[in-house]
Order: C-alpha cells, then sequence, then structure tokens
C-alpha cells in the first residue's frame, strides 16, 4: 500500500487557490432563495430564484445567469425564461441530463433552499431584436426561445428549430412554454438531420433577406448550420452564435 503526501509548498499552493476562489465568491456571487419548484417532464424543472440584488435590475433576452453548483465557481449557465425586477424572481428552466453536479443541483432543488449565482450578464446581444428572427438550438437552447418569444404578443417574429434527443418530451416542454417550433428533430449519429432543419430554416432554400439567424446549442452543429447558410449567401453580419457545449468539454457557456 503506497502513501501520497503533500509538501508544505504544495500546502500553500492550494490555500492560495482556496482564498483565491473565496475572494471571488464574495466579489461576484450573489445569495438567491429557491421560492419555487415544478417538473415540467422526467428531465425538465421550472426553478424559481429570488434575490434582493435582483428588485429593479434591467434584464434582457439573450442575458445569461450562473448557479454555482459544485466547487470553487463550477457553474452550470441558464436563460432566463423572465425576470420580475419589482418581486426580484426570476424563472430558469433546468434541464438534468447525464451525471455530474449541475444535474444533481436540478434533482435535488427544493424550496427554500439557498445557492449562490453569477449575473445577470451578456451572452447573446439580443437588445434589439430584428423584426424575424430564425432560432437553431437544442434542449439547451429552450430557455432562450421562451425569452425571445415572451417579447412580443404570441412570439410574432420567431421561428425555432430544434435538434433534440427525445422528441415527445421535448415537444412536451416547449408546449409548456408556449412555444410552437417551425422543426423538431430528432438527433441521427451522422447528422443528416441537420440538412433538413436547415432547409427549414431558409424555407427549402431561399432564406429570407431580412432574417437573423441566432445559433445556439452543440458547437459542432453550430458549425456546420452556420457554413450552410453562408453557402446560401447569408451575410455573416445576420448570423449570431454561442455555443452551450461540446462533446467531451465543459464550461463553454
Amino acid at each position: 500500500m503506497s502513501s501520497f503526501n503533500i509538501g508544505s509548498s504544495d500546502t500553500a499552493g492550494i490555500a492560495r487557490q482556496g482564498l483565491v476562489g473565496r475572494t471571488l465568491e464574495r466579489l461576484f456571487l450573489r445569495s438567491v432563495r429557491v421560492v419555487a419548484v415544478h417538473s415540467v417532464s422526467a428531465r425538465f424543472r421550472f426553478i424559481d430564484l429570488e434575490c434582493v440584488a435582483f428588485e429593479g435590475r434591467r434584464w434582457s433576452p439573450g442575458q445569461k445567469l450562473q448557479v454555482k453548483t459544485g466547487g470553487t465557481l463550477e457553474t452550470r449557465t441558464y436563460t432566463p425564461l423572465r425576470w420580475d425586477a419589482a418581486r426580484g424572481v426570476t424563472r430558469i428552466l433546468a434541464f438534468a441530463h447525464g451525471e455530474g453536479p449541475g444535474s444533481e443541483w436540478v434533482r435535488r432543488a427544493r424550496t427554500g433552499d439557498q445557492c449562490q449565482v453569477f449575473g445577470p450578464r451578456r451572452s447573446l446581444d439580443l437588445e434589439t431584436q430584428p423584426a424575424s428572427t430564425v432560432l437553431f438550438g437544442d434542449e439547451t437552447s429552450f430557455g432562450l426561445a421562451a425569452s425571445l418569444c415572451g417579447r412580443n404578443a404570441a412570439g410574432q417574429g420567431v421561428q425555432a428549430v430544434f435538434e433534440v434527443g427525445a422528441i415527445a418530451e421535448s415537444r412536451q416542454v416547449l408546449d409548456a412554454l408556449g412555444i410552437q417550433s417551425l422543426a423538431l428533430m430528432e438527433r441521427r449519429t451522422d447528422d443528416s438531420h441537420l440538412a433538413e432543419l436547415q432547409s427549414a430554416m431558409t424555407g427549402a432554400g431561399t432564406p429570407n433577406e431580412n432574417a437573423h439567424y441566432v445559433l445556439t446549442g452543440k458547437a459542432s452543429s453550430i458549425r456546420q448550420m452556420s457554413h450552410a447558410l453562408k453557402a446560401q449567401g447569408v451575410q455573416a453580419k445576420r448570423i449570431q452564435a454561442k455555443a452551450y457545449w461540446a462533446a467531451g468539454k465543459r464550461g463553454l457557456d
């Protein structure tokens, strides 16, 4: 049986890292209270968070809120669905997929729980939403879609296409959010579904000259969709992209 000893220099390094982490937490993290939890499906939950610092705070769709879910500054990022500045309450749609501290937090969240958050702060600049917006994404993009559609009556001017892992569950969640998707397709291992989604986005090969395209979700899917749009003549200035995750990587946004 072998033993592992931490030397004095290692101990000092760990102590310094801990001090830096605690200092960053004090400077940037806010304490919030869970005031409501509602399960939408087996893996999706609405979670309402209350914070005095949210009162009177201006917010716009596209901003993100990061919830501390594990060790020092280990967070999971969400797009608020709604923002009640008068009460200091925001709602997020939390997706528990796989294992890890983020999914565990989603599954265990209960009314009255205390946690810490960072933000809200800018993620995508959607302050001046064009008359026609086409959103591409996946389950991690449902919150953004809801916040965009909530800006105007019945989500006029916003269309969304999604690649998902489970059609029935995703449709259940989108119905709860009041989102009528332009296209909803299950992922295929060869990514052939992306070509069909791209056709839905551009009207079967004839892109709307005034449309603004917002690409979110999986990094590799975003790259393919962006290349396809540009190949059809969509100008780069009319495309915004934000990768929320990538296979084998953590902490993209």
